[in-house]
């Protein structure tokens, strides 16, 4: 995979317009004056905890005896779950019930940026070639600021796209993510059959 390939998956995978509708919600009894400020800081643990992911992901593999094809199955069947809901929404959304009150961590932050498909991909990207560290490290922080920029920017999108209007673009989004994710498993399984008929019994 290479950097823009990274990117696009990730962009994908944090689903700033299909979190658009989720993000107000969430904030809508927070105080105006404060709105701004809270989501910014949701976003910036958001971004800490994925670098945390894509720097020390490995190392968490290491300890847990974990391989890079269980990362892939993984991450492939989490995606391909988040994708289903996108288009088949849940009158939920797509992590269940968010808490009341003003958010801290959860559900913005985690799980709904930095979220489970997410960190698996991080983690998946650096397992499957350690020597691009600035490449992926790249594509993460391209993806987290242009989910940043939307997400900010949600009043807005809500009132040139309409409900309408996100529906339809996380649907679409879905869609790809579905066929991002079956290819994820494909390769995920691919790696694994390979190596369990190289290695001798």
């Amino acid at each position: 995979m290479d950097t823009i390939s990274a990117f696009i998956t990730l962009l994908f995978v944090m689903d700033p317009l299909g979190n658009v509708p989720i993000f107000l919600s969430v904030l809508k009894d927070v105080d105006a004056k404060r709105r701004q400020w809270v989501l910014a800081r949701e976003l910036l643990i958001a971004l800490m905890v994925l670098l945390i992911f894509l720097w020390f992901g490995g190392v968490l593999l290491d300890l847990l005896g974990l391989k890079q094809e269980s990362i892939s199955i993984a991450g492939a069947i989490i995606l391909f779950l988040i994708a289903i809901r996108m288009i088949f929404p849940s009158p939920y959304g797509l992590l269940g019930e968010t808490p009341e009150g003003e958010p801290f961590i959860v559900p913005l932050a985690i799980p709904m940026v930095a979220g489970p498909s997410a960190l698996a991909i991080s983690v998946l990207l650096v397992s499957s070639d350690p020597d691009r560290m600035f490449d992926w490290t790249l594509a993460l922080v391209g993806a987290w600021a242009a989910s940043a920029v939307l997400l900010m920017s949600a009043p807005l999108l809500l009132k040139a796209l309409g409900n309408r209007g996100l529906i339809a673009v996380e649907r679409l989004m879905g869609m790809i993510l579905v066929i991002i994710s079956v290819q994820m498993f494909f390769d995920g399984v691919g790696k694994f059959l390979h190596l369990d008929i190289a290695t001798p019994l």
